[in-house]
């Protein structure tokens, strides 16, 4: 009998809201600012909300943050609706902030009529200065009380174009003594002269977030509203709002974010790292983007996994990146199909075999499954790797040695007859002997052998780029660290091998396709592999081999 798995707090205040009959039914929503890729974080989000509709059988919107217009780009919202579906979720509408924009600014006007909405002149630099300080109250300006007559031409005058950026803000008329800074006279508005790549621009005056997040998810009729922890403060200004517009109550509930080792989670950093040439694009391997980690090879559902078990926190941590590479491995060991990948290849040739033969041999795909099976070309020409070679081996060295013996994968068991070294001393050439008694899996040849390596045959091999990804920062948090968090980025971080070998069925592997490569770990075919140039990315190592 399986433990029932206990609910988080969240889904707590859902029961409870459903067993009082709050809500017939609930209604949450995924809001991303299309400013940037989304990363492992949002998935932490879009799990959570999504989750909670589906188990308690209610709907996500998916609405886009979009009122900001210099940052924005279409880009980013398609990028971000396929990452969703990728995850494996669906979204009951597809909504825009700038879709409530004639609704919201009604909502602003509502606000000025009931005195508690104004026009401020000032500067950014005044508005700052006169809200004060957590210990010291603000100051309330000339221009708090201006009348609503006033007020009401000036917004409009905003919104018709009559001033430039900066000139004039809408703000609302709270408590410039409140403990809380966010409810000292927020921003409602402000003048942006920019082309927005939905509304075009028929608007020049944006709502701040603070106003379009709330009112958006009451016109949605949210029930749920689900933030990250730094949105705390932001509540009170978030209910203030909705109950002085007297509106559908939506209420906002926070958890942690997902902060993860060895990356950072900032789009503002992450957007350093893509326009500043660190990374390759957004889906370089090495991001923590949704689109990096598909690109590397994780699926969805190792993603939904790792998701689950962070679980649910009212308190910021930090996770272990290895969990999350635990959670793939364990998926990829039960369905990637094994096949041998010669990464620094060294010539192997069986003195004592024919070289007009070719044998197919069969290997099996997944240790579980004996049934499924593939043939491997064996000839008298052989890549193995360099490493599996030692001129003088060291103590409980099982693999190839002048006069040792090891069995060949799925193969026969040779013994290492003599080598040739070039003019640096690097082994260019083994010469073995093979035992043709010692045939996998019909051996009578009475030798038992301690060690066993891969190989690839010489004349069927497939070339192949091969990418060996490690983490990006040389430290836990950089974004904690003293200085410039660049410094910290791992010059290690990728190393590209040009003249590999796989074996070659590989050749047609598409995009995406997963295999684990015997020894060396997991690996997933490039989005810039072609048939001849294929190039594959190791998603993570056989074992959790990082050294602390």
């Amino acid at each position: 009998m399986t433990e029932e798995k206990s609910l988080n707090f969240i889904e707590e205040i859902v029961e409870e809201d459903l067993g009082k009959g709050k809500y017939e039914s609930i209604l949450t929503r995924f809001p991303p600012e299309p400013n940037g890729y989304l990363h492992i974080g949002h998935a932490k989000s879009i799990c959570l909300n999504f989750g909670l509709a589906q188990k308690y059988k209610g709907a996500t919107n998916l609405r886009f943050d979009d009122t900001n217009p210099v940052t924005e780009d279409v880009e980013y919202v398609d990028s971000i609706k396929f990452d969703v579906k990728w995850l494996g979720f669906t979204w009951a509408n597809e909504l825009y902030s700038s879709d409530y924009f004639d609704e919201l600014y009604n909502l602003a006007v509502k606000l000025i009529r009931k005195g508690l909405a104004y026009v401020d002149d000032s500067s950014p630099d005044k508005i700052a200065a006169e809200k004060g300080t957590p210990t010291e109250p603000g100051i309330e300006n000339e221009f708090r009380n201006r009348s609503i007559e006033e007020n009401l031409l000036l917004f409009e005058q905003m919104k018709n174009g009559k001033f430039k950026d900066g000139e004039k803000v809408l703000r609302a008329k709270i408590d410039m003594k409140a403990i809380n800074m966010h409810m000292r006279d927020p921003i409602m508005y402000r003048i942006k002269h920019a082309h927005h790549h939905r509304t075009g621009d028929k608007w020049v005056i944006y709502p701040m977030y603070d106003f379009a997040h709330g009112q958006s998810d009451s016109i949605e009729h949210i029930t749920h509203s689900i933030c990250t922890l730094e949105f705390v403060p932001h509540r009170e200004l978030y209910d203030w709002y909705i109950d002085n517009l007297e509106i559908f109550p939506s209420r906002q509930y926070e958890f942690a974010r997902l902060n993860m080792t060895y990356t950072v989670m900032s789009k503002r950093r992450l957007l350093q790292l893509v326009n500043e040439g660190y990374v390759s694009g957004w889906d370089d391997p090495r991001m923590p983007t949704i689109s990096a980690f598909r690109r590397k090879g994780y699926t969805p559902s190792s993603i939904r996994t790792f998701c689950d078990k962070i679980g649910v926190a009212r308190r910021d941590n930090l996770i272990d990146i290895s969990l999350l590479e635990f959670c793939i491995r364990e998926e990829l060991n039960a369905i990637a199909p094994r096949v041998m990948a010669v990464l620094h290849p060294v010539k192997l040739i069986i003195d004592n075999y024919d070289e007009n033969e070719t044998e197919e041999l069969v290997s099996e795909n997944l240790p579980n499954d004996p049934a499924n099976t593939r043939t491997v070309s064996f000839s008298k020409e052989l890549w193995i790797e360099k490493e599996d070679f030692m001129e003088v081996p060291v103590k409980k060295w099982f693999r190839l040695a002048p006069g040792a013996m090891v069995r060949l994968k799925s193969a026969y068991i040779i013994r290492c007859d003599s080598f040739i070294k070039d003019n640096d001393g690097n082994v260019t050439e083994i010469h073995a002997t093979y035992i043709p008694e010692s045939k996998s899996h019909h051996d009578t040849s009475g030798i038992n052998v301690k060690g066993t390596i891969h190989w690839l045959s010489v004349k069927h091999a497939t070339k192949a780029e091969i990418r060996l990804y490690e983490r990006l920062f040389t430290v836990e948090n950089p974004a904690m660290e003293e200085g410039d968090f660049k410094n910290f980025i791992n010059p290690h971080s990728l190393e590209i091998i040009p003249g590999a070998f796989v074996e070659p069925q590989l050749q047609h592997a598409v995009e995406g396709e997963k295999f684990q490569f015997i020894r060396h770990g997991y690996f997933c075919v490039d989005r810039e592999s072609k048939p001849g140039e294929m190039v594959f990315n190791r998603t993570v190592t056989l074992k959790d081999s990082f050294k602390k």
